[in-house]
């Protein structure tokens, strides 16, 4: 039987779907495409791969007996991808860096510096706080707070980041007491995202209570703490410096997170990728005292 690879990745992604829309999504084609590649592909085989249900895609028999070749299939196709982007002139090109929203936002305010001397290499900055696949190169290096336990990562660390309480210039003068604190209007992440630095905190002193105002992203909740909705737990080199955040007493020293870049194995000495990690490297050192929560001091330019 001659399968096309195509219809197999179409297959996974829906057999992990579990619904055409999803599949599609995911795939960027139309649903009816999918549905005829899946049609195509089981008229190869010769049986039937999914049970179609009311609600979603059920794999059959057979679909669990093709399921784990097309997995090794795919897992080729992605170690191909990843060392052929080695060969031929790789100092150029395009860099794809995944980063959670705070840091993201960071690094946007100093893309020129990162980018200094890099005339031949493109960046993509990507915000997301969620793990990007890079086996599936849908990152080439990402800045996380936790490294995953995956035996294809390589991880350096870059620096810790500190977290304060901030309330927004509007709200007025706020006491930093526990006391006061526990009263104040507070802004923080959804359930799905207590899981973000700080939100513990926030819990343990509400007692039980929640934030009023809950978000999913860092750069919502800092925009509604700036309107004077509330306080809020926020990394300092996102709050500090903005005119309109101030920061309510000291650093939480129990809030600290680690800063890793993250890169798969097969990526790490590609030359463009290498370039802007020992870059990006480079830049969260220069502004440590950022990182940390204390004041920058300005410093010459680096040298070209």
């Amino acid at each position: 039987m001659s399968t096309d690879w195509d219809d197999l990745r179409v297959f996974l992604v829906l057999a992990r779907e579990g619904k055409l829309t999803a599949a599609a999504r995911r795939l960027g084609v139309s649903h009816p495409t999918v549905a005829r590649r899946v049609k195509a592909l089981e008229a190869r085989v010769g049986a039937p791969l999914f049970n179609r249900l009311p609600d979603r895609f059920v794999l059959t028999a057979a679909g669990e007996a093709l399921l784990a070749d097309a997995q090794a299939m795919e897992k080729a196709a992605e170690a191909i991808g990843r060392r052929s982007a080695g060969l031929g002139d790789t100092a150029h090109g395009t860099v794809r860096l995944s980063a959670g929203e705070a840091m993201t936002a960071f690094l946007a305010r100093r893309l020129p510096e990162l980018r200094r001397n890099m005339t031949c290499i493109e960046i993509e900055l990507v915000a997301s706080h969620t793990l990007a696949n890079l086996s599936r190169r849908e990152a080439d290096l990402m800045l996380r707070e936790q490294v995953p336990d995956l035996a294809s990562i390589v991880a350096r660390k870059l620096g810790r980041a500190a977290y304060a309480v901030y309330a927004g210039t509007a709200l007025g003068p706020v006491d930093p007491s526990r006391e006061s604190l526990r009263k104040a209007p507070w802004v923080g992440f959804d359930d799905e995202h207590d899981y973000m630095p700080g939100q513990a905190w926030v819990l343990a002193l509400l007692e039980g209570g929640r934030p009023a105002l809950r978000h999913n992203n860092w750069l919502v909740l800092a925009e509604a703490v700036r309107a004077g909705a509330g306080l809020a737990v926020m990394p300092c080199y996102l709050a500090d410096g903005d005119p309109a955040l101030r920061r309510v007493g000291r650093i939480l020293p129990d809030v600290a997170t680690d800063q890793w870049l993250l890169v798969h194995r097969d990526l790490r000495d590609l030359p463009r990728v290498r370039i802007v990690a020992d870059k990006l490297a480079a830049l969260l050192q220069r502004h440590r005292r950022a990182l940390d929560g204390r004041p920058e001091r300005a410093a010459p330019a680096p040298a070209a």
